[in-house]
């Protein structure tokens, strides 16, 4: 396997700035991951407003047992800063359309996974497609144990964000092929 941290992404994706880069401080480790998505921006971002509903990776691991919804959930995209998003996180920003940011804030997840900030950002390749980017800033620990603990926990999330962005663009792709409708209507 190669780099944990860094999955997906283009070099323009790893060089960009993102809203979640000074939520953590100089010291801070980021972390990237990215899809592409047959589906426009605004319609997978319908898809990461959800993420206030369910987190949409491994539901049994991340969920408790419940399964994310396959549906939109009608009312989801009403955002407002300080929203409980995939429970243990905080919205702390967004621009419609383009970007949620997250902050851990739950007491015994940031004890438990350290500090981690997250942009959920839909970059438009063009009106039909839009790459899924993930950028997350993880606070470090000092010492021998928290490098260690890095380089575990980049492997853990790699393995779930796989899922959760897999997850997410297959279906914000059928909702924008439903959409589209019959060929000739």
């Amino acid at each position: 396997m190669g780099d944990p941290r860094v999955w997906g992404a283009t070099p323009g994706e790893r060089g960009a700035a993102y809203p979640c880069d000074d939520l953590l401080g100089p010291s801070a480790e980021p972390w990237l991951r990215a899809v592409t998505v047959r589906a426009p921006a605004p319609v997978v971002f319908r898809w990461l407003c959800q993420l206030k509903v369910a987190p949409y990776s491994y539901d049994s691991l991340d969920n408790f047992g419940r399964r994310s919804p396959r549906t939109l959930t009608p009312g989801a995209e009403r955002l407002e800063t300080g929203q409980r998003v995939m429970t243990i996180f905080e919205l702390v920003g967004f621009e419609p359309d383009r970007h949620l940011t997250l902050l851990l804030t739950t007491p015994w997840a940031v004890r438990a996974f350290g500090e981690f900030a997250i942009t959920y950002r839909a970059d438009p390749v063009d009106a039909r497609t839009t790459r899924l980017v993930v950028k997350l800033m993880v606070g470090r620990r000092p010492g021998r144990l928290g490098a260690a603990r890095l380089r575990i926990m980049a492997r853990g999330d790699l393995f779930m964000m796989r899922r959760q962005l897999a997850t997410l663009g297959a279906l914000a792709e059928r909702t924008a092929a439903a959409r589209k409708g019959p060929v000739g209507s």
